[in-house]
C-alpha cells in the first residue's frame, strides 16, 4: 500500500471512529431521555404536539374517584421474572364476582393515577387490579420496558390472580404505554382465563413511536439515531426498539380484543390504530372517537366510550 492510500486509508478509520463515537454518544442521550426512568422527561411530554389538555370536568371527577381509591385500595406485590419486586392496588368489589379488571397505565405516570378507569370497571361489578409499571410509581426497575418487558409482567399478574381464583374471568386494559403493554402481552401464552383485552391509543412499535417523536421534537430522520439507540437499549434494557412490536404480537392474539383511538392524536398517530386493528386475526372492533387527542377519548366521548367497552365485554366475558 503507498503512503498515500495509507493516508487515505487512515483519515478513513478517525472518518468512521467519528461517526461511531458520535452516534453512541447520541443513543446513550436519547437513551437517557426515553428509558430511563430517573431523568426528566419535559423534552418529550412538553413537546407542543405531545401537550394533553386538561378538561375542568375531568380534574373534578380526578379529585372523586381518588378518594374513592384511597379508602379502597390494598397494596399487592409479586417478584418479575427478572426478580424485580413489582407493585399493584387490589380493589376488591364489594359484591361477590369472578371478574377482574388489569389496569395498565402509560408512559410516565403510576397505577394510582388510574382511579378513573378502576372506579367504571369497579361499578360495572368487577374487582380492579392496577399494576405499576417497572421503573414507574412503587415498582422496581431501572429502565421503562414501553410495555416489551411489561408483557411478561402481566401474564405475572394475570397468573397471580388466578392462582387467587381459578375462576377468574379477566380483562385487560391499557392506555397509551399501558395499551401497548396489553397488545404486547396479547401474543403471549395467556391463561384461558384471559376474555377480552382493550387497548387505547397504544402505538404499533418502540420503533416506531421513538422514530415519530424523533422527527416532531428533534427534527432528526431515524438513520442512525435510532439503530445506535436501539444497540444501547438493548446493552442496558435488554431489547432492541425494533422488536419491541405490537403489531407482530397482536398477530399471535387468540384473545378478542377492542382497539380506541382518537382521531386527532398528535402523540401516538391515529394511523397506528389501523396497524394494529389490521394484524388481529382474532374477534374484534375498534373505535375512534373524533376530536380526541392522546388519552382523551374517554374524556370527549365518555358516554359512547364505556357504552362501547360495556357491550364488548357483555360478548366477550363469558
Amino acid at each position: 500500500m503507498t503512503k498515500k492510500y495509507k493516508i487515505l486509508f487512515s483519515i478513513l478509520i478517525m472518518l468512521l471512529a467519528l461517526f461511531v463515537g458520535a452516534g453512541f454518544f447520541a443513543g446513550n442521550y436519547f437513551y437517557n431521555l426515553a428509558l430511563n426512568p430517573d431523568t426528566d422527561k419535559t423534552a418529550v411530554l412538553d413537546a407542543p404536539h405531545n401537550v394533553i389538555a386538561v378538561n375542568p370536568l375531568e380534574v373534578k371527577e380526578k379529585e372523586t374517584t381518588e378518594q374513592w381509591f384511597h379508602k379502597q385500595y390494598e397494596d399487592a406485590s409479586l417478584q418479575s421474572y427478572d426478580s424485580l419486586k413489582l407493585h399493584a392496588y387490589s380493589i376488591q368489589n364489594d359484591h361477590p364476582t369472578d371478574k377482574w379488571a388489569i389496569i395498565f397505565h402509560g408512559y410516565s405516570s403510576e397505577g394510582a393515577q388510574m382511579t378513573k378507569y378502576a372506579k367504571h370497571f369497579y361499578d360495572m361489578g368487577y374487582h380492579v387490579l392496577i399494576p405499576d409499571a417497572r421503573g414507574h410509581g412503587k415498582s422496581e426497575g431501572d429502565y421503562i420496558g414501553m410495555g416489551w418487558h411489561d408483557r411478561f409482567d402481566v401474564v405475572s399478574w394475570v397468573n397471580h390472580i388466578v392462582s387467587l381464583n381459578e375462576s377468574a374471568e379477566i380483562v385487560l386494559y391499557g392506555v397509551s404505554m399501558g395499551g401497548a403493554t396489553v397488545m404486547m402481552a396479547s401474543g403471549e401464552n395467556l391463561p384461558t382465563n384471559v376474555k377480552a383485552i382493550i387497548e387505547d391509543c397504544g402505538y404499533s412499535s418502540v420503533w416506531d413511536e421513538f422514530s415519530y417523536q424523533l422527527k416532531a421534537i428533534f427534527h432528526l430522520p431515524a438513520f442512525p439515531i435510532m439503530h445506535f439507540s436501539s444497540v444501547v437499549s438493548k446493552l442496558k434494557a435488554g431489547y432492541t426498539l425494533g422488536e419491541a412490536s405490537a403489531v407482530e404480537q397482536v398477530a399471535k392474539s387468540k384473545t378478542p380484543m377492542l382497539f380506541i383511538h382518537g382521531d386527532n392524536d398528535t402523540f401516538v398517530p391515529s394511523t397506528m390504530l389501523n396497524e394494529v386493528y389490521e394484524a388481529a386475526n382474532v374477534p374484534k372492533q375498534k373505535l375512534i372517537v373524533e376530536g380526541a387527542g392522546h388519552g382523551g377519548a374517554e374524556s370527549v366521548a365518555s358516554e359512547l366510550y364505556w357504552a362501547t367497552i360495556q357491550q364488548f365485554l357483555e360478548s366477550n366475558m363469558k
